[in-house]
């Protein structure tokens, strides 16, 4: 059966828990980009959140990995960490025209991570969605909400993304501290797999990374997972390109993950 792509990664790739237990001893620090892009499909960069890249960064980035290699980005904490979410427009702007679009046909969804603290605001998160446009210097941008505080598990918020102007996904979150919604509101899907555990070599255990690769199969196909919890009416079909990412839990594992994920998807 026909499907869309499915990209597995990690969040980063400068963690020095990492270096030996997925870096080779001895491999330079500007090699280690390199490195992770040959051995997963995607990475997820958080250094976004915290400050802004140069556009020189973005391209250096996009050159030094495969042609099917695909960056999610991180949307700056300035634009989502605020009392009302629609006065952002300045910082979802200036973060648009500071580069990120230099990656081109490797950018792939730009994830906006609310606080947990953000309760579900109807008009306050509308006001939000009006800011993420479509396109950005002739490239096409797709957009990620993750919403972290119980509230948003209100049906209205799946109906709103689906609405909405832009390709909006809605975060996936496998996460012991908040939340699933696992509704399917774009054309894609995102998840962020945030469960790794230190003493499981493979961050996930054997069984629990074959129940998510049918998931993200399943969701490939134009399908929702019967097993995770959707709140609203079943989403339209058609083929789904999905991204995945090994982030937080015992982060040392993360590498390990979705590599054990990404030989399942192959195998």
């Amino acid at each position: 059966m026909a499907a869309g792509a499915i990209r597995v990664g990690i969040g980063g790739w400068t963690f020095e828990p990492w270096r030996g237990a997925f870096y080779p001893d001895g491999l330079p620090q500007k090699r280690e980009l390199a490195y992770a892009a040959e051995r997963l499909t995607a990475i997820e960069i958080n250094a976004t959140f915290y400050g802004a890249q140069k556009p020189e960064s973005f391209r250096k980035w996009a050159s030094e990995t495969p042609e099917n290699f695909v960056f999610a980005v991180k949307g700056p904490r300035f634009a989502t960490q605020r009392r009302v979410l629609a006065e952002g427009a300045e910082s979802v702007a200036r973060f648009l025209d500071g580069g990120v679009t230099e990656l081109g046909a490797k950018l792939g969804p730009i994830l906006w991570q609310l606080p947990a603290t953000k309760r579900f605001d109807p008009d306050d998160l509308g006001g939000f969605l009006k800011l993420l446009p479509a396109e950005r210097h002739g490239v096409r941008l797709r957009h990620a909400v993750e919403a972290r505080h119980e509230s948003f598990g209100d049906p209205r918020f799946v109906d709103m993304l689906r609405a909405a102007e832009a390709d909006v996904a809605q975060v996936v979150l496998d996460d012991p501290d908040h939340p699933m919604i696992a509704d399917v509101t774009a054309d894609f899907v995102y998840l962020r797999l945030e469960r790794a555990q230190e003493e499981v070599e493979t961050g996930y255990a054997e069984e629990e990374l074959d129940a998510w690769a049918k998931r993200l199969a399943a969701y490939a196909k134009g399908e929702t997972p019967i097993d995770l919890p959707a709140l609203a009416a079943k989403a339209p079909e058609g083929l789904r390109d999905v991204y995945a990412f090994f982030i937080s839990g015992a982060k040392v594992r993360n590498p390990a993950a979705a590599q054990a994920m990404i030989a399942r998807l192959d195998g």
